[in-house]
């Protein structure tokens, strides 16, 4: 298996790895049946690949083998944001595989995160949907769901592009990224109601970029159609 290494892994502060800690087991209790999990948002730039990534690291460090697929194939900073270093000769990824130039085992990359595995976009492109709705995206979801314990998938944002209502299909949960203070209730309910027309159930939202020191009570309510827990602690949360 190809290997890759993030140079560039973000130190977290003690309260976003409770609240990471939190988000994980939130997700162990939906079910053995949610294998497939995307992350997406209303607007770009609300910080769902900094979650997609600390909940990758997080799960993987609580023993279970997951995989991070980057499905945002017009505007990803994976690779910028986090320092991605491929080895030599070996950088084809999602887009390479769906446009039939390589093959499946050669866009899924092990990384110096223990138990942490990553199927980066390899190369950004304009026709991202016209990828997306390949015949071949179904066939490696499938793969990862028997080989990984859990999939994690970073679409780009509902609300922006199409492309993550196309990854929705393949996906047996949604968790949506709401950054503190910005946007309409509507607008965000509308990305909900997109979602479960894809038959994707969505799990629950993530308040992110919150400033505690702006609340009379430091803490915020993490609510979810199926379970709920509160977050302790001083600001997290990061730009894409």
């Amino acid at each position: 298996m190809n290997t890759l290494e993030f140079t560039r892994l973000p130190e977290l502060e003690f309260a976003c790895k409770e609240a990471m800690n939190t988000l994980a087991t939130n997700l162990f209790y939906c079910g053995d049946n949610i294998r497939s999990v995307m992350l997406t948002s209303r607007y770009a730039d609300e910080g769902k690949s900094f979650l997609t990534l600390n909940l990758m690291r997080t799960i993987a460090g609580l023993g279970k083998t997951v995989v991070l697929v980057d499905t945002d194939l017009r505007r990803s900073r994976m690779v910028s944001n986090y320092g991605v270093k491929f080895q030599p000769g070996h950088d084809k990824g999602l887009a390479h595989y769906l446009a039939g130039i390589c093959e499946m085992d050669e866009v899924v990359y092990q990384t110096n995160i223990p138990n942490g595995y990553v199927v980066p976009i390899g190369r950004e492109v304009e026709s991202s949907l016209q990828l997306l709705s390949s015949y071949r995206m179904a066939p490696l979801m499938d793969v990862l769901t028997q080989e990984f314990d859990i999939v994690l998938v970073d679409t780009p944002p509902v609300g922006v592009i199409v492309d993550g209502l196309e990854m929705a299909k393949y996906c047996s949960g949604a968790l949506v990224v709401v950054s503190a203070n910005r946007g309409r209730k509507r607008d965000i309910a509308e990305v909900v109601r997109q979602i479960k027309k894809t038959g994707c159930p969505v799990l629950g939202a993530v308040l992110n970029n919150v400033e505690f020191g702006t609340f009379t009570n430091r803490s915020y309510y993490y609510r979810s159609e199926r379970y709920s827990s509160y977050y302790y602690g001083g600001a997290y949360g990061d730009k894409k």
